[in-house]
């Protein structure tokens, strides 16, 4: 919640926040989550693991669920997903292409196709992370979520799972944390509540079905399905709008 002082301040009486990995073309939770909160943290310090959400996703194609994956080098385990770099200049062209062929008779996809061909045609960052940011700022505009993005290289980092989660909060001002439900196997709730700082979980359950290109019906796509299909309708089918 947030209180108007004098015109020139915003001043938080109740503040929310969430900290995730950055993903690509994430997912509809994601930006729910998103705008759920007043501050959302990219943790793009943590480990970068293969095989995730961190460089890649699915769309929908006339043969059935399909994944979108940017080729990354990963030179160590120990390896931090702002570490982390492509390994094919040409990714962002074989993307590009299979969206504009599974996409171009969706009804929006005319009014957000400049939008999107920009991002990948002339994305010529070369980290992950980057690239992962230049489609979430992008989205985020497209569906006016309006949530302060900050990057968890702005914060000092202490360390332990659930202690780096709560002194976050301590260090941002945040008097809730809001953590997708996969979470609940390491959070310790404790931590939390000996901070006096709320813990929330985000619940992705509920969701409406809406027009889809092609056959069965598939709620874990990217989000530029929605975009494409239902165009600034998208937010009436989320939950946090």
């Amino acid at each position: 919640m947030r209180v108007e002082w004098n015109g020139l301040n915003t001043i938080f009486m109740n503040k929310k926040i969430a900290i995730l990995q950055s993903n690509y073309i994430p997912w509809k939770g994601y930006f729910d989550l998103m705008n759920s909160v007043d501050e959302f943290i990219l943790y793009d310090d943590m480990q970068y693991t293969k095989n995730d959400w961190r460089n890649r996703n699915i769309i929908k194609t006339v043969k059935g669920k399909q994944w979108l994956t940017i080729p990354v080098r990963q030179i160590s385990l120990n390896q931090k997903i702002y570490e982390t770099k492509i390994s094919d200049t040409l990714w962002n062209k074989k993307h590009w292409n299979s969206i504009q062929i599974n996409y171009a008779k969706a009804p929006y996809f005319k009014e957000f196709k400049s939008i999107f061909e920009e991002l990948y045609l002339n994305n010529t960052n070369t980290f992950l992370s980057e690239i992962n940011y230049s489609f979430i700022f992008a989205i985020n505009q497209i569906l006016e979520i309006k949530t302060k993005i900050s990057f968890s290289s702005d914060y000092k980092l202490i360390e332990g799972k659930t202690e780096r989660l709560v002194d976050l909060c301590k260090q941002s001002n945040a008097t809730e944390y809001i953590s997708g439900p996969a979470a609940k196997e390491y959070i310790n709730a404790k931590l939390f509540e000996k901070e006096n700082i709320k813990l929330s979980w985000m619940n992705y359950q509920g969701y409406k079905e809406y027009s889809q290109l092609f056959n069965q019906f598939e709620h874990g796509v990217s989000i530029i399905d929605m975009i494409f299909n239902l165009g600034h309708q998208t937010t009436q089918y989320m939950k946090s709008f």
